[in-house]
């Protein structure tokens, strides 16, 4: 929301700029997560089946459309959850009032939907007489299965997840049973990597340069997720160097080509698929001029590169070859586009080349006479395809679930009130219990080397874990967020 503005201070000025917002204005002006009012019905057969959805969601996207429309094309293709659905009619709106502007924050929507999805999933479990997690398990989408869009799925990594999490179902329902106030709740999610129905192209270079770096032209900016850690990985495996040799270079627009937004969960998969694909260009280029196979090894000694294959040493001095415009002796660029398709009158397509699944376990206590809840241990499963850096896994997980928190019990922003970080509670180390992180690895034959996308995935099933986990010890059901003291004492009583 800043930089429009700079770059016309820029513009008009000549002159570098920069803006700084006190804490107030930069509460009043920057977007949120659109409120959302959403109602519908699901119903099952007697064995527990899902037979079919309706739903309906009014998000409030404030005075300017911003992401609104992206909100309410995404909520409608995830609003099944990772769940075969075989009727479904589902419709999103983004409505404009004089409220704060909203837009894309963690989840475009899908958390959002998500809560209402496994909320009522855990009512109709109950209705039907089956344990919750296994009503989850009949339901899950199997490879082969067709989504809501008519896409026919692989690589569906839900009931893995699913299955991850049963030891710790059965041991926290024993816990917690017969302990007042003691309850525990579960959710699933799937999320799809990547702009909806849409091109979205990553483009990457790489190159060798005559002192016999590795150069890697990133232009995908990274937020603190790792995309520089991931992609430079993605790219040594592929092209056979150590990521020792290698030298990042940084979005720049005069440097690095253009690899897309950060956004979507998008950047492992499509930006890595295009720096594999450079990779794989550059090491090709390599073995042609070595005369060597696809099985060479190679290496970098200063400004050599030996190649060895069967016996058969070769070695190319870079320092003796011509460099071309980016300063390289050997260079290749590779650009990767998804394949999606538009949805049609009906909403069929394949609006996504890869999802990712997850699924998460909350136990809490609540206090009956204070409304208070008091989470015990979060345990999570999540299909990441393929864990390029698996700290970062667990580092994406363990911040997903924060946010998922904030979310669900204390995070409210009330426009022309909230105007600093005393008012607008946001989750401390306090707040976060013990997080048992559960890695699945289901390769895509889509993603670089299997991987998938997870930055937003983490966060949808948080919050619907803890309402239900709420409801498990109270039988109070919250129907809005956040689940604030008075809020669970009203639906208490």
């Amino acid at each position: 929301s800043l930089q429009p503005l700079i770059g016309l201070v820029t513009l008009k000025t000549g002159r570098p700029s920069r803006m700084l917002y006190s804490r107030g204005e930069s509460m009043t002006s920057t977007t949120k997560r659109h409120p959302a009012e959403m109602r519908g019905r699901i119903g099952c057969d007697a064995d527990g089946r899902i037979m079919g959805m309706e739903f309906e969601g009014r998000f409030n996207t404030g005075a300017y459309s911003s992401w609104g429309p992206t909100v309410a094309n995404r909520v409608p293709v995830h609003v099944s959850g990772p769940y075969f659905t075989p009727a479904i009619a589902a419709r999103a709106r983004a409505i404009h009032t004089h409220g704060p502007v909203s837009g894309a924050f963690r989840g475009f929507g899908v958390p959002q939907g998500a809560l209402w999805q496994e909320t009522m999933f855990d009512r109709l479990a109950d209705k039907a007489g089956i344990d919750r997690l296994e009503f989850r398990l009949r339901n899950a989408l199997c490879d082969g299965d067709a989504s809501a869009t008519g896409q026919v799925l692989q690589a569906t990594g839900i009931h893995p997840c699913l299955v991850a999490l049963k030891p710790h179902w059965t041991r926290a329902l024993a816990d917690a049973k017969g302990q007042g106030g003691r309850g525990v709740g579960v959710a699933s999610c799937w999320y799809g990597c990547g702009n909806t129905a849409l091109p979205n192209p990553s483009t990457i270079r790489i190159g060798l340069s005559p002192e016999g770096e590795v150069v890697l032209h990133q232009g995908a900016t990274d937020i603190g997720q790792g995309s520089n850690t991931v992609i430079a990985q993605i790219a040594a495996e592929a092209v056979g160097l150590p990521l020792s040799a290698f030298r990042l270079i940084g979005p720049d627009t005069a440097l690095t080509p253009d690899a897309g937004k950060t956004s979507a969960s998008r950047q492992t998969y499509v930006t890595g698929r295009a720096a594999k694909a450079a990779a794989e260009g550059l090491r090709a280029e390599i073995l042609r001029r070595a005369n060597a196979g696809e099985a060479a090894v190679l290496s970098l000694e200063g400004a050599v590169v030996t190649v060895r294959d069967r016996g058969m040493t070769a070695r190319i001095d870079l320092a003796a070859l011509p460099t071309d415009a980016h300063g390289h002796a050997l260079s290749a660029e590779a650009s990767y586009d998804p394949p999606t398709s538009k949805l049609d009158e009906n909403g069929q397509g394949a609006p996504y080349a890869v999802y990712g699944y997850g699924a998460q376990m909350v136990e809490l206590e609540v206090d009956r006479a204070l409304g208070t809840v008091r989470l015990l241990k979060i345990t999570a499963a999540h299909d990441v395809g393929r864990a390029i850096n698996p700290m970062l896994v667990q580092g994406q997980i363990e911040g997903g679930i924060a946010q998922g928190i904030g979310m669900a019990l204390m995070e409210e922003y009330l426009p022309g009130r909230t105007e600093n970080l005393h008012d607008y509670l946001i989750p401390t180390f306090g707040d976060v219990p013990p997080i048992e992180s559960l890695i699945i690895e289901g390769p895509d034959p889509e993603g670089p080397f299997g991987a998938k996308g997870l930055g937003e995935h983490v966060l949808i099933p948080t919050a619907p874990a803890i309402l239900n986990a709420i409801r498990h010890a109270t039988g109070a059901e919250i129907t809005r967020i956040p689940a604030l003291p008075h809020r669970v004492l009203e639906a208490l009583r």
